[in-house]
């Protein structure tokens, strides 16, 4: 099998835990995916199957958007409702019109301080490790773009909004920072990542759905990245990590290749009028090509 699966995450498992049931389901190890979701959170999770996990890489995954509930007035250490509730505090009469004038300040370039619970590693440990044991450990800020904060509507001390974000943005932290703003605190309460780059929430299979069938080829995947055709020759010499020549001007530094029969057989890195593998099918994967 090769391949990706869009999977729709449901509440309550890990990441990992998608890839145990998908490695079951589809009695393959090999099973890897881009861009972990918390157990709290629903929606697209991108997964590679066999030697598609090499291609993960190389798939356009920014930006992330995600459908989001914060609820005022209340904090944990997670940063969201799955986490021990840490303060409670009221809610000012004025919120909308305070949370509006704090929103422009998390939008563009900022500055996030990853979650005490986030798989973030300090010193070969996932942060999350240092939490449960109550370790405290400094944490280093990290730079992430939002696109898009906005607000879709409120209820009473929740506000379901809309985020579009680089990746690694922790929506959790932006809850939690914007409370802070707004001097009451705030939560996540509910999160859906609705697409990832070029894959929307609307092509996610649910877990049960997951078939050899459904698999999305390298050549439909790698989108929207340019391919380019390889002789036979040419074939042989990137699977022997030789570079190839460009027979026309590419405008992108990488490009996938095929081979005569329109299946993907690598991704090169053009310098110039050259090509050379960066990464290659063996021979053996290829049996496996939709």
């Amino acid at each position: 099998m090769l391949g990706f699966l869009l999977i729709d995450k449901p509440q309550g498992i890990t990441s990992h835990d998608v890839v145990a049931r998908l490695r079951r389901r589809l009695n393959t190890r090999r099973i890897g995916h881009a861009g972990t979701l918390d157990p709290l959170a629903t929606g697209l999770l991108v997964v590679a199957v066999g030697p598609a996990t090499r291609f993960l890489q190389y798939l356009d995954l920014e930006p992330k958007e995600y459908r989001v509930v914060m609820k005022f007035g209340v904090e944990s250490d997670s940063y969201d409702a799955d986490g021990q509730i840490v303060a409670e505090k009221p809610v000012p009469g004025d919120l909308e019109a305070r949370v509006a004038e704090a929103l422009p300040q998390f939008q563009g370039e900022i500055d996030q301080l990853p979650p005490l619970y986030s798989a973030v590693k300090k010193d070969g440990r996932p942060l999350y490790d240092y939490a449960r044991k109550g370790i405290e450990v400094e944490r280093t800020t990290r730079r992430v773009f939002i696109e898009q904060f906005s607000v879709d509507s409120w209820n009473g001390d929740e506000l379901e909004a809309v985020i579009v974000c680089s990746g690694g943005t922790y929506v959790r932290t932006l809850a939690h920072d914007l409370g802070q703003a707004v001097g009451c605190g705030a939560i996540v309460t509910s999160l859906t990542r609705e697409g990832v780059g070029q894959f929307g929430i609307e092509d996610a299979l649910e877990l049960d759905e997951a078939s050899p069938e459904k698999l999305i080829p390298l050549a439909e995947a790698l989108h929207p990245m340019p391919l380019i055709t390889l002789n036979v020759g040419h074939v042989d010499y990137i699977r022997n990590g030789r570079p190839v020549p460009l027979k026309h001007e590419v405008p992108t530094k990488m490009v996938g290749l095929m081979d005569l029969d329109g299946n993907v057989v690598g991704v090169g890195r053009v310098e110039g009028s050259t090509v050379h593998p960066e990464c290659v099918l063996p021979v053996e994967a290829m049996s496996d090509v939709l």
